[in-house]
């Protein structure tokens, strides 16, 4: 087999290069050309759609496909490149085959580890739509959502044998960790403060010399976890995708593993709940919705995990969204959506925090 270049960036998936890969993936066609357009609204990389004519077809080589690049922005490109890039091709290649969350397929992969760039790409899932962040979900999307994120936790619960995966691994001792958190809340302040509510503000203050107590290792068992579990990171609406059960509801689809870890599982479920559900209606129902999450897992075969201290981990990590609004919004390119993003998540986070009384968990932990 000849070796096909790597193709960093969009312009490079030529008719060529797409032929080439098929080839090696075992189809007979010949590309004749392709339409890019951009999709999606990441901001840590780059995504576009290609779609394919084909000279010579075998009627089995998908119409479409969409690739995941380095960001188009130097800010983006260095966060993504310190090790975000990396997880996103290792999870598919070590990870995804191994657990039965629905994902798209990823057709090729491919990294250089020197730079951190990488390409993906995946599976076209439309005409399913990416889940909107600040129109929030409804109960039918929410409970799929958990369904399928109990379907990432459970198969690989409580695996020592992740730790051999450095991409896994999050490094750096608590000091760094937490004079990261206090330069970066500094400076979302500075830039946001004029946006922030009483109540954002009260929450932000209040956590903030209780980060180093919530950012230690989770103590419980661990488990592979998304990182940045929401709607914008969700296709939803398609029975298409691999994993899962074709037979849910509502059907759901995850991407963006560019987060993914070994940590506690309320971790994404708090965090999806947080800001996936308006205020009003994850009030009404976050404490059913969370039931449901502990039934699914305990029918993956998780047994070991009460209904008691997955509540009490679903409140200690209420500050999730809060924490990733506050970090992420000053390592990426700057949007007018990205900046309305963030505010939604940290003022449905700050009202989840206040609304479960996380702050005195923390403190008795301290």
């Amino acid at each position: 087999m000849p070796e096909i270049p790597f193709a960093r960036d969009p312009v490079d998936v030529t008719p060529e290069w797409l032929t080439a890969v098929l080839r090696q993936l075992g189809h007979e066609v010949t590309v004749a050309s392709i339409e890019a357009n951009s999709v999606g609204t990441g901001q840590v990389a780059h995504c576009e759609r290609f779609e394919v004519s084909y000279a010579d077809w075998d009627g089995r080589a998908p119409a479409s496909f969409v690739g995941k690049f380095r960001s188009l922005d130097e800010l983006s490109r260095r966060t993504g490149s310190s090790g975000t890039y990396q997880r996103e091709v290792n999870f598919y290649r070590h990870i995804r085959p191994t657990v039965g969350i629905r994902t798209p397929h990823a057709h090729w992969l491919d990294l250089d580890e020197a730079t951190g760039d990488f390409i993906v790409l995946m599976e076209d899932m439309a005409p399913a739509e990416q889940g909107d962040q600040m129109r929030g979900a409804t109960t039918e999307e929410a409970t799929a959502a958990l369904d399928q994120v109990a379907r990432l936790h459970a198969p690989r619960w409580g695996d020592n044998t992740l730790e051999r995966f450095d991409f896994l691994v999050r490094p750096g001792d608590e000091v760094t960790r937490v004079r990261r958190y206090e330069r970066l809340w500094a400076g979302f302040l500075e830039r946001y403060g004029d946006q922030l509510s009483d109540e954002m503000l009260t929450v932000g203050h209040g956590f903030a010399p209780l980060y180093a107590t919530y950012s230690r290792p989770y103590p419980g068992t661990r488990c592979i976890t998304h990182g940045d579990y929401r709607l914008d990171n969700m296709l939803i609406g398609s029975g298409a995708g691999s994993g899962g059960d074709s037979n849910d509801a509502k059907q759901v689809a995850v991407v963006d593993w560019q987060t993914v870890g070994i940590g506690a599982a309320a971790q994404d479920v708090s965090y999806f709940l947080g800001a996936g559900l308006l205020p009003e209606a994850r009030r009404t129902h976050e404490r059913t919705l969370v039931e449901r999450y502990h039934a699914t897992l305990e029918a993956g075969g998780v047994l070991d995990y009460s209904l008691d201290q997955l509540w009490d981990d679903y409140r200690w990590y209420s500050y999730a969204g809060f924490v990733m609004a506050v970090t992420a919004s000053m390592v990426v390119i700057r949007t007018d959506r990205g900046d309305e993003m963030f505010m939604t998540m940290a003022s449905r986070h700050a009202r989840q925090a206040i609304d479960l009384e996380a702050q005195p968990l923390l403190e008795a932990a301290r």
